[in-house]
C-alpha cells in the first residue's frame, strides 16, 4: 500500500463533459437510464485531465463519483480510453439517493482513514462546501457548464 497523499477527482463536470446529456434531466420524469447510458460518449475536459495527470506525479489519484455502481464498467473504460491515471474508483450504491454532498463526504472520510488528502477536485459547489467544512483542501472545477437540472440532480435528488 502506498503512503502517497490522495488526490480525489470527481468525474461529471470535472474530468468528463456531461453537457451533451444534461438535456435528459430537463424532462419530466428525468431519463436517468439514458443519462447514464450516454456517459461513455462524454468528451474529456482538458483542464481536469491535465490536473489529474500532474497530480499523479506526487499523489495517488482516486476517483469519487456520484454515478451509481451499475456504471462501473463504462466508467473504468472511459478513464482508460482518455489516458487518466489508474486509481481506485469509488461510486455510490445503486440504491443510494442521498445528495452527493452527503454520500461523497462519507466516502471521503473512509478513504482518508490513515491517509492524507492533498486535494479534492469537484464541480458541485455543495460538495466543495461540505468538503471544506470538514477540513479537506478543495479545488473547485469551474471549467464546465452545468445545467440547472444537473445542479438539482447533484444537490437534491442524489443521482449523480
Amino acid at each position: 500500500m502506498t503512503t502517497l497523499p490522495l488526490a480525489v477527482f470527481d468525474l461529471d463536470g470535472t474530468l468528463a463533459d456531461s453537457g451533451h446529456r444534461q438535456h435528459l434531466l430537463e424532462r419530466t420524469p428525468r431519463d436517468w437510464r439514458a443519462f447514464f447510458a450516454a456517459a461513455p460518449d462524454d468528451p474529456p475536459l482538458a483542464e481536469g485531465v491535465a490536473l489529474a495527470l500532474s497530480s499523479a506525479e506526487d499523489c495517488e489519484v482516486v476517483y469519487l463519483t456520484g454515478r451509481p455502481e451499475r456504471c462501473r464498467r463504462d466508467t473504468l473504460a472511459w478513464l482508460a480510453r482518455h489516458g487518466l491515471p489508474k486509481g481506485r474508483l469509488w461510486m455510490r450504491p445503486d440504491s443510494d439517493r442521498r445528495p452527493a454532498r452527503h454520500t461523497k463526504l462519507e466516502i471521503l472520510h473512509r478513504m482518508a482513514e490513515g491517509r492524507k488528502v492533498r486535494k479534492v477536485v469537484d464541480d458541485d459547489e455543495l460538495v466543495c462546501d461540505a468538503c471544506e467544512k470538514a477540513g479537506f483542501p478543495v479545488i473547485r472545477a469551474r471549467w464546465a457548464m452545468s445545467s440547472e437540472a444537473m445542479k438539482g440532480a447533484q444537490g437534491v435528488e442524489g443521482r449523480t
